[in-house]
């Protein structure tokens, strides 16, 4: 399979969990991680799914991952595969003010989900979001891992 990773990343935090989910995949599969602001429509070629990352920032995507969905053409995506993540704070954890906040303006995997398959493509699980304990980070323990696992079910789940 032939797997491309697009990410942004402000502090780290959400290009770990990119490398994470790219070495997720299997010994079989082609995977290509980039960074947003690098990727090419020519990376889109015999694609057969797409994972595409963000940093959620005042609930939405960077502008890099949204500049990126600018270059691809209208159905662009048309038969391939497409999975969303981003880095978000727990919620859990925040005060409710954020946690108010949070709710209404909601998280970039979401909405990049919703781009993803405005230009064709197929939706493969549902968006996630990994967690990060603070503006800068860390990870929250055990992020990696889920990262790695959910490759991996992308994979399953993938329709062909």
């Amino acid at each position: 399979m032939n797997i491309l990773v697009v990410y942004d990343s402000m502090y780290g935090n959400t290009k770990e969990i990119a490398k994470a989910i790219a070495g997720g995949f299997g010994k079989s599969d082609t995977v290509k991680l980039v960074q947003a602001r690098e990727a090419k429509l020519s990376d889109l070629q015999s694609l057969d799914l797409l994972v595409v990352g963000s940093p959620t920032q005042g609930g939405r995507a960077t502008s890099s991952v949204y500049d990126f969905f600018t270059d691809i053409p209208q159905n662009g995506l048309s038969g391939v595969g497409v999975a969303a993540f981003d880095t978000r704070f727990e919620p859990e954890l925040q005060g409710k003010a954020l946690r108010l906040v949070m709710g209404i303006l909601g998280y970039a995997a979401t909405k990049i989900g919703n781009s993803l398959t405005q230009k064709g493509g197929r939706l493969v699980v549902p968006p996630e979001g990994f967690i990060v304990r603070g503006k800068e980070g860390p990870l929250k323990e055990g992020e990696l891992k889920r990262a790695a696992t959910w490759a991996a079910a992308l994979r399953t789940n993938k329709r062909v």
